[in-house]
């Protein structure tokens, strides 16, 4: 195997294993999870993008989502959320307030703006790199979904748009639905893309829709919202979305459910329906 496995785990019949491989993309270190489930294969593959402050743990020990992906015969692929080394910029949590930009802050965009620019290409490794590494290294059919949670959401349903050829479904949980019109996405695009806020729509799933960009290319998105979410009305916005997707002609389901936050409890209440979704559309 071309990536060094740095763990590995049995759970729900299939084989959950932490990966390590050093990347050509961002010239670093790079690290994700994989589990794969019992059988043969060649299985489909779903790959999750996390949020701000994420790694390839987040979702692995909490979204409890590896039942579902067993019962369907699924890959899920969770990778870091950007470049990480002491070089870099950004610091821990813990030592910086600065949470929403540098590391575990990617965005999933290719950063054209210094210091950023050699690293920070989590674009280009996601739909590039981490995808021909998957499929070489594990028994995939080359069918592919992409989903994930806030920041995530946001690059889940970007990346979606932009290269739909690479994917056959999308969905999100609270996804940062229009980056350029909310203070997370202005200081990150600021500092990644630079001052000019057209630049920035080619990376604003809203923006994307209302241009045309991807719209009709997938039946339906599937989008889940906790109506107590705290960062509901100031960052996430799917309010943009929805009226985006129907002006576009974009089949969308938001389903906003009532008493759930920002947390991965709720992702672990409705992982099970992402997971079902993608995979009508993958056997499909």
């Amino acid at each position: 195997m071309f990536m060094q496995i740095t763990k590995q785990h049995q759970v729900h019949g299939g084989t959950l294993r932490y990966l390590r491989h050093d990347s050509a993309t961002t010239g670093t270190p790079m690290t994700l999870s994989v589990f794969v489930p019992g059988g043969e294969g060649p299985f489909p593959v779903l790959i999750w993008l996390s949020g701000l402050t994420c790694t390839e743990d987040n979702f692995t020990t909490k979204a409890g989502a590896y039942a579902a992906a067993a019962e369907h015969g699924l890959i899920i692929v969770a990778p870091d959320t950007s470049p990480r080394g002491p070089d870099l910029q950004g610091k821990p949590v813990a030592d910086d307030p600065a949470y929403d930009l540098g590391q575990g802050a990617g965005f999933y965009v290719d950063a054209t703006q210094a210091p950023w620019t050699p690293h920070f290409r989590m674009e280009s490794y996601v739909v590039g790199e981490l995808i021909g590494l998957i499929d070489k290294e594990f028994p995939t059919t080359g069918a592919r979904s992409i989903s994930g949670h806030s920041m995530g959401g946001h690059g889940a349903l970007t990346l979606a748009l932009r290269h739909p050829h690479l994917f056959r479904s999308v969905s999100a949980f609270a996804p940062i639905s229009s980056p350029t019109r909310c203070p997370w996405g202005e200081k990150a695009f600021t500092a990644y893309l630079g001052d000019d806020r057209a630049a920035w729509e080619a990376h604003d799933a809203a923006r994307l829709l209302e241009t045309g960009v991807g719209a009709g290319c997938y039946d339906d998105i599937l989008v889940d919202q906790g109506d107590a979410d705290p960062f509901l009305a100031d960052q996430l916005k799917p309010e943009l979305l929805e009226a985006a997707a129907e002006a576009a002609g974009q089949g969308l389901t938001l389903r906003m459910q009532p008493g759930y936050d920002h947390s991965y409890f709720f992702m672990a209440s409705f992982i099970a329906d992402h997971v079902a979704f993608h995979a009508r559309r993958l056997k499909a």
